[in-house]
């Protein structure tokens, strides 16, 4: 139930929904939230494609549907040729003082029961509810978390803790600006809040603002130095090209961390950096140490099923992305485990997971989420790309990231827009950031518009750094640089 006038009514869960009954395609699909999700997701693609350019089904009736499973929410931005990975590492733990969240969130409702007028815990449950939101994939728990947090102003007005959670919520739903506006406002009450200064971070890297986001990082690390400051510190790093710098910090922070929740999270951040940088062993490693300390972990297990794929054990990589999309069916591993469909030949089992993508777009713009860029990368490979054209423009109006600046080159790449494309890969790459998928974009767009010379330069280069980031991507890096080989 969602709070209101009378403070003795906590915020509660909604019951769970019933088990499906045998041979319906919830219970075929599994009994846990995620495979109703999943199900639901299905058969709401099903229905678009059934009623797709038909007046006689509103888009609202078709996503009833599918909402009455649970929708799904988005973080992050794509890494590879269509693929989608975290970019900001974004909540992690340590961040809701050691609460864990499934037994957190039932004590703090029985807290502000006897206690309604706690803006502590008020705020408190608010930023438990986004971070729900963030790992389970459900945007229905945004407004609770908005409720939650508006209690706590009003019994406290100007509260760090609930203008901190603000912050959050703003995030999530990709409001980036509002979550800057949120941090500076906690900051100016409580200079030391550590969820203030790590959404500012966020916030400024999202925005494109990465001098900033550096001094910011600065800040942090000297007011409230901690795994969650750290990882961010080590991105806004490998984001100007300082690969070495973030990787020592993050073994800092690895060496530092002893909770399984924080080995895992930040091993899985070094996992992550090196298989961006081609270092697939070192990769499978710390995913295999994430795991060891958090066999759930989900970001692990999807990194090793992508270090998998680079080392040659396709068959490994499927097995571990099948598994993360049963639990949480999210573009990143869907557009990846379609691409490994695809590059094997099962086209039909690649085509419904780019589906489900499209259906992910639409549950998660319910939940009040941006998903502009999201919708530009994975439409602009698999789906409309005059849908990935516009969704690209909005965004890059938004925020002029060099992920976005990516996403419009390749936008306008696929739309036969390649001149224009070109000042958009250049600038994706222009502030040192060392990223496969960028190089490869940057070596396309110049090969078509007849700098052969360029391109080998980057389609070599793209390779040389990470030989296996996309199944997809990588193979064509390899037929256009033969073909430009060829020509000469």
């Amino acid at each position: 139930m969602a709070p209101h006038s009378n403070d003795s009514e906590p915020v509660s869960e909604p019951a769970e929904a019933p088990v499906p009954p045998p041979g319906t395609a919830d219970a075929e699909a599994g009994v846990t939230g995620a495979g109703r999700r999943l199900a639901a997701m299905r058969r709401f693609a099903a229905a678009g494609r059934r009623w797709r350019g038909s007046r006689s089904v509103g888009c609202a009736a078709l996503l009833a549907v599918a909402l009455t499973a649970g929708a799904v929410a988005v973080d992050g931005v794509r890494e590879g040729r269509g693929v989608v990975a975290a970019g900001v590492p974004q909540g992690g733990p340590g961040m809701l003082n050691g609460v864990g969240l499934d037994a957190g969130v039932p004590a703090l409702q029985a807290r502000l029961r006897s206690q309604p007028r706690d803006f502590g815990g008020w705020a408190t449950l608010g930023l438990a509810y986004v971070e729900q939101a963030r790992t389970d994939g459900d945007p229905s728990r945004y407004p609770r978390a908005e409720k939650a947090l508006k209690r706590s102003l009003d019994l406290n007005p100007g509260n760090d803790q609930a203008l901190a959670g603000h912050a959050a919520l703003a995030a999530a739903r990709h409001d980036f600006a509002d979550a800057l506006a949120y941090a500076d406002r906690a900051l100016r009450s409580n200079p030391y809040n550590e969820r203030a200064l790590c959404s500012r971070i966020d916030a400024l890297v999202e925005l494109g603002r990465y001098d900033d986001a550096a001094r910011a990082a600065d800040t942090a690390d000297t007011r409230r130095p901690g795994i969650p400051v750290f990882t961010r510190y080590a991105y806004v790093r490998e984001l100007r090209g300082e690969v070495d710098t973030a990787r020592r910090v993050l073994e800092q922070a690895l060496a530092g961390a002893s909770a399984p929740a924080d080995v895992a999270y930040v091993a899985t951040q070094l996992g992550r950096l090196a298989w961006s940088q081609g270092d697939h062993p070192a990769a499978l490693g710390h995913y295999a140490r994430a795991l060891a300390a958090d066999d759930t972990h989900l970001p692990a297990l999807e990194g090793r099923a992508r270090a998998k794929a680079a080392s040659g054990d396709e068959a490994g990589a499927v097995r571990d992305l099948e598994s993360v999309v049963a639990r949480s069916p999210l573009p990143g591993p869907l557009v990846a485990l379609g691409e490994l469909y695809e590059a094997r030949g099962e086209q039909a089992k690649a085509r419904e997971q780019y589906t489900l993508v499209d259906a992910w777009t639409a549950l998660a713009r319910s939940g009040g989420v941006n998903v502009d860029l999201d919708t530009a990368l994975a439409a602009a490979d698999h789906g409309d790309k005059d849908a990935a054209l516009r969704a690209a423009r909005a965004e890059w109006g938004r925020r002029p990231t060099v992920h976005t600046a990516d996403a419009l080159a390749w936008a306008l790449h696929v739309s036969g827009r390649d001149a224009e494309a070109l000042p958009y890969a250049r600038r994706a790459t222009a502030t040192g950031y060392r990223n496969a998928a960028f190089l490869h974009h940057l070596g396309v767009i110049e090969r078509a518009v007849g700098r052969d010379g360029d391109a080998r330069r980057h389609l070599t280069a793209a390779l040389e750094l990470n030989p296996g980031f996309s199944p997809l991507g990588a193979r064509e890096a390899r037929t256009a640089l033969k073909d430009l080989e060829t020509a000469r």
